[in-house]
Protein backbone atom coordinates (compact mmCIF):
# COMPACT_ATOMS: atom_id res chain seq x y z
CA UNK A 1 0.00 0.00 0.00
CA UNK A 2 1.66 3.17 -1.20
CA UNK A 3 1.35 6.27 1.51
CA UNK A 4 -1.39 8.09 0.29
CA UNK A 5 -3.23 10.93 2.06
CA UNK A 6 -5.81 9.63 4.17
CA UNK A 7 -8.51 9.64 2.67
CA UNK A 8 -12.72 8.76 3.44
CA UNK A 9 -14.92 5.37 2.51
CA UNK A 10 -18.13 4.94 3.52
CA UNK A 11 -19.26 1.83 3.78
CA UNK A 12 -22.87 0.56 2.49
CA UNK A 13 -24.21 -2.91 4.43
CA UNK A 14 -27.60 -4.33 5.49
CA UNK A 15 -27.09 -3.50 9.44
CA UNK A 16 -24.42 -3.60 11.69
CA UNK A 17 -23.97 -5.14 15.00
CA UNK A 18 -25.72 -5.92 17.47
CA UNK A 19 -27.52 -7.12 14.65
CA UNK A 20 -26.28 -10.72 14.16
CA UNK A 21 -25.56 -11.82 10.95
CA UNK A 22 -22.32 -13.03 8.71
CA UNK A 23 -22.06 -10.06 6.57
CA UNK A 24 -23.12 -7.78 9.60
CA UNK A 25 -20.25 -9.43 11.73
CA UNK A 26 -17.12 -9.28 8.28
CA UNK A 27 -18.87 -5.15 7.95
CA UNK A 28 -18.03 -4.76 11.81
CA UNK A 29 -14.33 -6.11 11.28
CA UNK A 30 -13.00 -4.53 8.11
CA UNK A 31 -14.15 -0.85 8.79
CA UNK A 32 -12.52 -1.61 12.54
CA UNK A 33 -9.50 -3.02 11.24
CA UNK A 34 -9.19 -0.42 7.85
CA UNK A 35 -10.35 2.80 9.99
CA UNK A 36 -6.47 2.54 11.16
CA UNK A 37 -5.18 3.40 7.80
CA UNK A 38 -8.56 5.14 6.34
CA UNK A 39 -11.14 7.71 7.56
CA UNK A 40 -14.16 4.81 7.72
CA UNK A 41 -17.56 5.27 7.66
CA UNK A 42 -20.49 3.04 7.77
CA UNK A 43 -24.17 3.44 6.81
CA UNK A 44 -27.06 0.55 7.42
CA UNK A 45 -30.59 0.13 7.60
CA UNK A 46 -31.99 0.91 10.99
CA UNK A 47 -34.99 -1.97 12.75
CA UNK A 48 -36.95 1.18 13.44
CA UNK A 49 -38.43 4.62 11.80
CA UNK A 50 -36.01 6.70 13.83
CA UNK A 51 -32.27 7.37 11.96
CA UNK A 52 -29.48 6.99 14.63
CA UNK A 53 -26.15 8.20 14.36
CA UNK A 54 -23.34 6.59 16.84
CA UNK A 55 -19.97 5.54 16.77
CA UNK A 56 -19.11 1.51 17.66
CA UNK A 57 -15.68 0.75 17.91
CA UNK A 58 -14.82 3.95 16.72
CA UNK A 59 -16.17 3.74 13.46
CA UNK A 60 -19.14 6.71 12.91
CA UNK A 61 -21.97 4.35 12.16
CA UNK A 62 -25.63 5.94 10.20
CA UNK A 63 -28.34 3.66 10.61
CA UNK A 64 -31.30 5.20 8.43
CA UNK A 65 -34.94 4.81 9.41
CA UNK A 66 -36.62 1.99 7.74
CA UNK A 67 -40.13 2.57 6.35
CA UNK A 68 -40.78 -1.40 6.30
CA UNK A 69 -39.38 -4.82 4.50
CA UNK A 70 -39.69 -6.16 1.44
CA UNK A 71 -38.54 -9.75 0.75
CA UNK A 72 -36.19 -9.01 3.48
CA UNK A 73 -35.02 -6.02 2.00
CA UNK A 74 -35.21 -3.39 3.96
CA UNK A 75 -37.30 -0.07 2.64
CA UNK A 76 -35.33 3.28 3.53
CA UNK A 77 -35.40 6.22 1.50
CA UNK A 78 -33.36 8.27 3.54
CA UNK A 79 -30.05 6.37 2.71
CA UNK A 80 -29.94 7.70 -0.70
CA UNK A 81 -29.43 11.18 1.15
CA UNK A 82 -26.77 9.91 3.43
CA UNK A 83 -24.99 8.49 1.10
CA UNK A 84 -25.09 11.41 -1.33
CA UNK A 85 -23.97 14.35 1.28
CA UNK A 86 -20.73 12.18 2.78
CA UNK A 87 -17.55 13.33 0.84
CA UNK A 88 -15.95 10.18 0.43
CA UNK A 89 -13.33 8.91 -2.21
CA UNK A 90 -14.72 5.41 -1.76
CA UNK A 91 -18.37 4.21 -1.67
CA UNK A 92 -18.28 0.32 -1.12
CA UNK A 93 -21.32 -1.78 -1.51
CA UNK A 94 -21.59 -5.24 0.09
CA UNK A 95 -23.98 -6.64 -1.93
CA UNK A 96 -26.63 -8.39 -1.52
CA UNK A 97 -28.74 -5.47 -0.98
CA UNK A 98 -31.13 -3.79 -3.35
CA UNK A 99 -31.51 -0.84 -0.87
CA UNK A 100 -27.74 -0.27 -0.78
CA UNK A 101 -27.72 -0.31 -4.50
CA UNK A 102 -31.02 1.78 -5.89
CA UNK A 103 -29.50 4.68 -3.13
CA UNK A 104 -26.34 4.66 -4.45
CA UNK A 105 -27.56 4.96 -8.08
CA UNK A 106 -30.24 7.35 -7.17
CA UNK A 107 -27.79 9.49 -5.33
CA UNK A 108 -25.49 10.05 -8.10
CA UNK A 109 -22.46 10.01 -5.95
CA UNK A 110 -19.21 11.22 -7.83
CA UNK A 111 -17.01 8.97 -5.44
CA UNK A 112 -15.39 5.57 -7.11
CA UNK A 113 -17.33 2.50 -6.22
CA UNK A 114 -16.39 -1.07 -5.41
CA UNK A 115 -19.41 -3.70 -4.34
CA UNK A 116 -18.20 -6.85 -2.14
CA UNK A 117 -20.51 -9.22 -3.93
CA UNK A 118 -21.07 -11.20 -1.32
CA UNK A 119 -23.68 -14.00 -2.82
CA UNK A 120 -25.85 -14.11 -5.55
CA UNK A 121 -29.51 -14.01 -4.49
CA UNK A 122 -30.70 -17.94 -4.70
CA UNK A 123 -33.78 -18.20 -2.62
CA UNK A 124 -35.95 -14.74 -4.16
CA UNK A 125 -35.08 -14.96 -7.70
CA UNK A 126 -38.23 -12.96 -8.95
CA UNK A 127 -37.26 -10.37 -6.99
CA UNK A 128 -33.46 -10.51 -8.08
CA UNK A 129 -35.04 -10.85 -11.60
CA UNK A 130 -36.77 -7.45 -11.24
CA UNK A 131 -33.77 -5.99 -9.70
CA UNK A 132 -31.26 -7.30 -12.04
CA UNK A 133 -31.00 -3.97 -14.15
CA UNK A 134 -30.14 -1.57 -11.17
CA UNK A 135 -27.31 -4.06 -9.68
CA UNK A 136 -26.26 -4.79 -13.46
CA UNK A 137 -25.73 -0.63 -13.91
CA UNK A 138 -24.30 -0.53 -10.54
CA UNK A 139 -21.37 -2.97 -11.95
CA UNK A 140 -20.93 -1.23 -14.75
CA UNK A 141 -20.26 2.00 -12.91
CA UNK A 142 -17.69 -0.15 -10.47
CA UNK A 143 -14.11 0.12 -10.25
CA UNK A 144 -14.04 -2.97 -8.84
CA UNK A 145 -15.62 -5.80 -7.81
CA UNK A 146 -14.56 -8.20 -4.55
CA UNK A 147 -15.33 -11.84 -4.64
CA UNK A 148 -15.03 -13.66 -1.73
CA UNK A 149 -13.43 -17.07 -3.17
CA UNK A 150 -12.29 -17.65 -6.84
CA UNK A 151 -14.62 -20.41 -7.05
CA UNK A 152 -17.74 -18.01 -7.06
CA UNK A 153 -16.13 -15.95 -9.81
CA UNK A 154 -16.27 -18.97 -11.80
CA UNK A 155 -20.11 -20.20 -10.48
CA UNK A 156 -22.35 -16.76 -10.46
CA UNK A 157 -23.69 -15.38 -13.28
CA UNK A 158 -23.89 -11.97 -12.33
CA UNK A 159 -19.77 -12.02 -11.82
CA UNK A 160 -19.20 -14.02 -14.94
CA UNK A 161 -20.25 -11.15 -16.66
CA UNK A 162 -17.64 -8.40 -15.10
CA UNK A 163 -15.15 -11.41 -14.91
CA UNK A 164 -12.45 -8.53 -15.56
CA UNK A 165 -13.33 -6.42 -12.82
CA UNK A 166 -12.60 -9.12 -10.29
CA UNK A 167 -10.53 -9.16 -7.32
CA UNK A 168 -10.46 -12.27 -5.00
CA UNK A 169 -10.44 -11.24 -1.29
CA UNK A 170 -11.66 -13.82 1.11
CA UNK A 171 -13.77 -12.95 4.20
CA UNK A 172 -11.25 -12.66 7.34
CA UNK A 173 -11.22 -13.28 10.71
CA UNK A 174 -9.45 -12.08 13.99
CA UNK A 175 -7.83 -15.15 15.67
CA UNK A 176 -6.90 -13.73 18.98
CA UNK A 177 -10.45 -14.77 20.58
CA UNK A 178 -9.59 -18.31 19.08
CA UNK A 179 -6.07 -18.20 20.66
CA UNK A 180 -7.03 -17.93 24.18
CA UNK A 181 -10.20 -20.00 25.23
CA UNK A 182 -11.92 -20.27 28.33
CA UNK A 183 -10.12 -23.78 29.19
CA UNK A 184 -12.21 -24.17 32.67
CA UNK A 185 -15.24 -23.98 30.06
CA UNK A 186 -13.70 -26.51 27.18
CA UNK A 187 -13.43 -28.76 30.23
CA UNK A 188 -16.63 -28.58 31.11
CA UNK A 189 -18.04 -29.10 27.59
CA UNK A 190 -15.82 -32.47 27.19
CA UNK A 191 -16.84 -33.61 30.46
CA UNK A 192 -20.46 -33.29 29.65
CA UNK A 193 -20.84 -34.42 26.15
CA UNK A 194 -17.64 -36.17 25.39
CA UNK A 195 -15.45 -38.05 24.52
CA UNK A 196 -16.90 -37.80 20.74
CA UNK A 197 -17.96 -34.36 19.91
CA UNK A 198 -18.69 -33.14 16.54
CA UNK A 199 -19.86 -29.78 16.34
CA UNK A 200 -22.34 -27.55 14.10
CA UNK A 201 -22.82 -23.80 14.32
CA UNK A 202 -25.72 -21.64 12.39
CA UNK A 203 -29.11 -20.72 12.28
CA UNK A 204 -31.42 -22.91 11.76
CA UNK A 205 -32.67 -22.42 8.26
CA UNK A 206 -33.43 -24.17 5.63
CA UNK A 207 -30.01 -23.96 3.53
CA UNK A 208 -28.03 -25.26 6.54
CA UNK A 209 -29.01 -28.75 5.97
CA UNK A 210 -29.40 -29.32 9.81
CA UNK A 211 -31.58 -32.07 9.09
CA UNK A 212 -29.16 -34.23 7.19
CA UNK A 213 -26.65 -33.98 9.99
CA UNK A 214 -29.76 -35.20 12.39
CA UNK A 215 -30.39 -37.78 10.25
CA UNK A 216 -26.62 -39.43 10.00
CA UNK A 217 -26.35 -39.98 13.57
CA UNK A 218 -28.25 -42.16 13.35
CA UNK A 219 -25.03 -44.14 12.31
CA UNK A 220 -22.57 -42.53 14.43
CA UNK A 221 -21.68 -43.07 18.17
CA UNK A 222 -21.13 -39.49 19.35
CA UNK A 223 -22.68 -35.95 20.24
CA UNK A 224 -23.65 -33.46 18.08
CA UNK A 225 -23.59 -30.40 19.42
CA UNK A 226 -26.09 -27.85 17.09
CA UNK A 227 -25.51 -24.04 18.26
CA UNK A 228 -27.87 -21.28 16.75
CA UNK A 229 -31.76 -20.70 16.95
CA UNK A 230 -33.89 -19.84 13.96
CA UNK A 231 -37.07 -20.98 12.64
CA UNK A 232 -36.80 -24.58 11.90
CA UNK A 233 -35.64 -25.65 15.22
CA UNK A 234 -38.80 -27.21 16.71
CA UNK A 235 -39.35 -29.37 13.38
CA UNK A 236 -35.75 -30.06 14.17
CA UNK A 237 -36.14 -31.20 17.60
CA UNK A 238 -39.17 -33.29 16.37
CA UNK A 239 -37.38 -35.02 13.73
CA UNK A 240 -34.44 -35.69 16.08
CA UNK A 241 -37.22 -37.23 18.48
CA UNK A 242 -38.64 -39.31 15.84
CA UNK A 243 -35.79 -41.18 14.55
CA UNK A 244 -34.50 -41.77 18.19
CA UNK A 245 -31.42 -40.08 18.13
CA UNK A 246 -32.49 -36.95 20.63
CA UNK A 247 -30.14 -38.11 23.43
CA UNK A 248 -27.21 -38.18 20.38
CA UNK A 249 -28.28 -34.29 19.03
CA UNK A 250 -28.50 -31.52 21.92
CA UNK A 251 -29.81 -28.01 20.78
CA UNK A 252 -27.84 -25.26 23.11
CA UNK A 253 -29.29 -22.24 21.39
CA UNK A 254 -27.47 -19.16 21.18
CA UNK A 255 -24.46 -19.14 23.74
CA UNK A 256 -22.47 -16.34 24.99
CA UNK A 257 -19.41 -17.69 23.81
CA UNK A 258 -18.87 -20.45 20.94
CA UNK A 259 -14.82 -20.75 21.12
CA UNK A 260 -15.03 -23.06 23.85
CA UNK A 261 -17.54 -25.24 22.22
CA UNK A 262 -14.67 -25.26 19.22
CA UNK A 263 -11.76 -26.55 21.46
CA UNK A 264 -13.90 -29.29 22.87
CA UNK A 265 -15.00 -30.67 19.83
CA UNK A 266 -13.04 -33.22 17.89
CA UNK A 267 -14.93 -32.36 14.24
CA UNK A 268 -16.71 -29.40 13.03
CA UNK A 269 -19.54 -30.17 10.36
CA UNK A 270 -21.11 -27.75 8.37
CA UNK A 271 -23.64 -29.53 6.02
CA UNK A 272 -25.32 -26.83 3.77
CA UNK A 273 -27.52 -27.89 0.96
CA UNK A 274 -27.32 -24.50 -1.12
CA UNK A 275 -25.29 -22.16 -2.38
CA UNK A 276 -27.06 -19.59 0.03
CA UNK A 277 -24.12 -20.68 1.92
CA UNK A 278 -22.05 -18.60 0.43
CA UNK A 279 -18.80 -19.00 2.16
CA UNK A 280 -19.44 -20.98 5.38
CA UNK A 281 -17.37 -18.54 7.87
CA UNK A 282 -17.62 -20.58 11.03
CA UNK A 283 -15.42 -22.72 9.41
CA UNK A 284 -12.55 -20.23 9.48
CA UNK A 285 -13.69 -19.81 13.40
CA UNK A 286 -13.31 -23.86 13.61
CA UNK A 287 -10.28 -24.27 11.73
CA UNK A 288 -9.00 -21.30 13.26
CA UNK A 289 -9.31 -23.63 17.01
CA UNK A 290 -7.48 -26.14 14.79
CA UNK A 291 -10.73 -28.10 14.25
CA UNK A 292 -10.89 -30.13 11.19
CA UNK A 293 -13.75 -29.37 8.89
CA UNK A 294 -16.58 -31.33 7.25
CA UNK A 295 -18.43 -29.30 4.43
CA UNK A 296 -20.50 -30.50 1.29
CA UNK A 297 -19.29 -30.13 -1.89
CA UNK A 298 -21.18 -26.83 -3.01
CA UNK A 299 -20.60 -24.75 -5.88
CA UNK A 300 -19.82 -21.70 -3.71
CA UNK A 301 -16.66 -21.16 -1.71
CA UNK A 302 -17.75 -23.76 1.33
CA UNK A 303 -15.16 -26.35 -0.28
CA UNK A 304 -13.13 -23.64 -1.06
CA UNK A 305 -12.43 -22.09 2.72
CA UNK A 306 -11.83 -26.05 3.43
CA UNK A 307 -10.50 -27.78 1.35
CA UNK A 308 -11.19 -32.00 0.77
CA UNK A 309 -8.12 -33.71 1.81
CA UNK A 310 -5.96 -31.28 3.41
CA UNK A 311 -8.50 -29.59 6.07
CA UNK A 312 -10.95 -31.93 6.48
CA UNK A 313 -13.86 -33.50 4.17
CA UNK A 314 -16.01 -32.70 1.77
CA UNK A 315 -18.98 -34.73 1.08
CA UNK A 316 -22.35 -34.47 -1.27
CA UNK A 317 -24.83 -32.26 -0.11
CA UNK A 318 -27.88 -33.98 1.19
CA UNK A 319 -26.05 -37.51 1.30
CA UNK A 320 -26.71 -38.60 4.61
CA UNK A 321 -24.37 -41.95 4.30
CA UNK A 322 -21.68 -39.95 2.80
CA UNK A 323 -21.88 -37.56 5.80
CA UNK A 324 -21.91 -40.57 8.15
CA UNK A 325 -19.01 -42.36 6.59
CA UNK A 326 -17.09 -38.56 7.59
CA UNK A 327 -18.16 -38.56 10.84
CA UNK A 328 -17.53 -41.72 11.34
CA UNK A 329 -13.92 -41.66 9.76
CA UNK A 330 -12.88 -38.78 11.69
CA UNK A 331 -13.94 -39.76 15.08
CA UNK A 332 -12.31 -42.85 14.77
CA UNK A 333 -8.95 -41.17 13.72
CA UNK A 334 -7.30 -39.51 15.72
CA UNK A 335 -4.00 -38.94 13.87
CA UNK A 336 -6.44 -37.60 10.64
CA UNK A 337 -7.84 -35.33 13.09
CA UNK A 338 -4.67 -33.36 14.13
CA UNK A 339 -3.28 -33.78 10.78
CA UNK A 340 -6.21 -31.83 9.29
CA UNK A 341 -6.43 -29.65 12.24
CA UNK A 342 -2.81 -28.41 11.98
CA UNK A 343 -3.61 -27.36 8.05
CA UNK A 344 -6.61 -25.64 9.08
CA UNK A 345 -4.79 -23.09 11.29
CA UNK A 346 -2.07 -22.53 8.70
CA UNK A 347 -4.51 -21.95 6.07
CA UNK A 348 -6.74 -19.84 8.11
CA UNK A 349 -3.44 -17.78 8.73
CA UNK A 350 -2.34 -17.81 5.24
CA UNK A 351 -5.36 -16.66 3.64
CA UNK A 352 -8.50 -16.07 6.19
CA UNK A 353 -6.68 -13.51 8.69
CA UNK A 354 -7.95 -10.29 9.21
CA UNK A 355 -4.83 -8.49 8.50
CA UNK A 356 -4.48 -10.35 5.33
CA UNK A 357 -8.23 -9.56 4.42
CA UNK A 358 -7.49 -5.56 5.58
CA UNK A 359 -4.14 -5.70 3.40
CA UNK A 360 -5.83 -6.75 0.21
CA UNK A 361 -8.90 -4.60 0.88
CA UNK A 362 -6.38 -1.76 1.44
CA UNK A 363 -3.97 -2.62 -1.93
CA UNK A 364 -7.25 -2.77 -3.68
CA UNK A 365 -8.04 0.88 -2.81
CA UNK A 366 -4.73 2.20 -3.83
CA UNK A 367 -5.58 0.68 -7.07
CA UNK A 368 -9.12 2.10 -7.52
CA UNK A 369 -7.75 5.87 -6.24
CA UNK A 370 -4.86 5.50 -8.85
CA UNK A 371 -7.25 4.17 -11.48
CA UNK A 372 -6.34 1.01 -11.73
CA UNK A 373 -9.29 -0.55 -10.34
CA UNK A 374 -10.12 -2.54 -13.63
CA UNK A 375 -7.13 -3.65 -14.44
CA UNK A 376 -7.95 -7.55 -15.46
CA UNK A 377 -9.03 -10.29 -12.97
CA UNK A 378 -7.07 -10.88 -9.61
CA UNK A 379 -8.08 -14.26 -8.62
CA UNK A 380 -6.69 -17.92 -9.61
CA UNK A 381 -8.56 -20.65 -11.72
CA UNK A 382 -10.87 -22.66 -8.69
CA UNK A 383 -9.90 -25.67 -7.32
CA UNK A 384 -11.43 -28.57 -9.22
CA UNK A 385 -13.02 -31.12 -6.65
CA UNK A 386 -13.17 -34.93 -8.21
CA UNK A 387 -15.88 -36.96 -6.18
CA UNK A 388 -13.28 -39.85 -6.14
CA UNK A 389 -10.73 -37.74 -4.07
CA UNK A 390 -12.97 -38.49 -1.10
CA UNK A 391 -11.68 -41.53 0.39
CA UNK A 392 -15.16 -42.27 2.41
CA UNK A 393 -17.82 -42.83 -0.70
CA UNK A 394 -17.49 -46.16 -0.63
CA UNK A 395 -17.31 -47.35 2.43
CA UNK A 396 -20.00 -48.73 4.63
CA UNK A 397 -21.38 -47.16 8.06
CA UNK A 398 -19.81 -47.51 11.43
CA UNK A 399 -22.65 -48.34 13.43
Amino acid sequence: MKNHQRFRVLHVGKFYPPHRGGMETHLELVCERLSRQCDVSVVVANDGLRTISSRVGGVPVTRVGTLGNLAGTSISPAMTFAIRKHPAEIIHIHWPNPTAVAAYLVSRHPGRLIITYHSDVVRQRILAKGFEPLLREALDRAAAVIATSPCYVETSPVLRGVKGKCHVIPLGLCTDACDSPNFAEVERIRQKFGPRILLGVGRHVYYKGFEYLIEAMQHVNAKALLVGDGPLRNDLEALARRLGVEDRVVFLGEVKDVIPYYHAADVFVLPSITRSEAFGIVQIEAMACGLPVINTMLDSAVPFVSRNGETGLSVAPQNVEQLASAMNLLLDDERLRAQYGRAARRRVEREFAADVMTQRTLDLYDEVLDGRGTMGPVYKRPIQFEHTNVPILNESLVP
